[in-house]
């Protein structure tokens, strides 16, 4: 029987997969929040077509609407989308430790069922791009997310109690099924749980706490995390106390990595509220960083501090305010295949 892991996202990989946004608050009502929309998720294929092969699954009917956006060196696979936040509704890739590729496909009811989403056609993505990248289905019966899970690849993964546990998603899991259904699937052995995400990603369009926005590991050996400085925001609180459980983890089984805090942007509010803006969401590709940008004074900040933790790699920063305004980031949107 195969054993499956789930390498860290800086494993060489074989390609990008991202979904063209086509219906629904994703895409937008106005034209000119559908422009928004097709030329944001454009520009992040486009920028990772220039390190990798990139495919974006398209809805029948969108072909000729993706064609006029997306570089001509970027493949298109059509299947029928409701949404397209690929990271939560495509597989999360693994490797086999026969060398084969796996695609562990989790189930997906819209973040927890969600009264606005829908998923009829997203929930069948997993298999279909599973066998597009000819890659061994690994299902399973635990509803996850791909934003869900942050890896090391050498066993720890970070997520958090307000997803997994999530009773609209796991109604009854304990943590002991999470972490044993992630043993399985995508071979981790150390959970770090946090206590929830940020405080806009609990509001309507948010996905109850996805760990892809608080933490992430850059090598096994460091660790980035989101910080806050503001203290009139919600965020400096949660941010502070993910911290902490984090350093108790690390401190109660004497593990070995380093924490770097990764400051948010100036920008506190728009106009829904308390923004949940963060570097944190970024996407490593073959030899480069697609970073999110804010237009913020702290934004040069940031893109240091990515480049100081990704030596050797190219960060290329996107404006990523209107995928935040619809709910999520550029790592959100895309998923990595690792290469064998």
């Amino acid at each position: 029987m195969t054993t499956w892991r789930m390498p860290i996202e800086g494993h060489a990989q074989e390609r990008i997969w991202l979904a063209w946004p086509t219906s629904g608050y994703t895409l937008g009502d106005t034209e000119a929040e559908v422009e928004s929309a097709r030329t944001t998720w454009a520009a992040v294929a486009n920028a990772a077509s220039e390190f990798e092969a990139v495919t974006v699954v398209v809805n029948p009917g969108d072909e000729a609407i993706a064609a006029r956006y997306l570089s001509g060196q970027i493949e298109r696979l059509v299947a029928p989308l409701n949404d397209a936040w690929m990271r939560d509704i495509g597989p999360s890739f693994v490797i086999g430790d026969d060398g084969t590729l796996g695609a562990v496909n989790y189930r997906f009811n819209g973040w927890g069922g969600q009264d606005w989403a829908e998923w009829d056609k997203d929930q069948h993505i997993g298999r279909i791009i599973a066998e597009a990248a000819g890659a061994t289905l690994v299902d399973s019966e635990m509803t996850n997310e791909g934003g869900g899970i942050q890896v090391d690849g050498t066993g720890r993964v970070v997520l958090t109690e307000t997803v997994q546990l999530d009773p609209g998603r796991n109604p009854g899991w304990t943590k002991e099924q999470v972490e044993a259904e992630l043993a399985r699937t995508i071979g981790t052995d150390r959970a770090i749980w946090l206590p929830r995400g940020l405080t806009r990603d609990h509001d309507t369009f948010g996905t109850r706490g996805h760990a892809d926005i608080l933490a992430a590991f850059t090598t096994p050996d460091v660790l980035l995390m989101h910080r806050q400085d503001a203290e009139s925001h919600p965020d400096h609180a949660i941010a502070r106390t993910n911290r902490e459980v984090v350093e108790r983890y690390r401190d109660d089984r004497s593990d070995q990595f380093d924490i770097v805090d990764l400051p948010a942007p100036e920008t506190l509010r728009d106009d829904e509220g308390f923004v949940d803006y963060s570097y944190i969401n970024h996407l490593v590709v073959n030899g480069g960083v697609l970073a999110c940008a804010f237009a913020d004074p702290a934004d040069d900040r940031a893109l240091g501090v990515l480049r100081d933790v990704y030596p050797g790699r190219e960060v290329v920063a996107i404006d990523a305010r209107p995928l935040f305004a619809r709910g999520g980031g550029i790592h959100c949107i895309t998923q990595q295949q690792p290469a064998l």
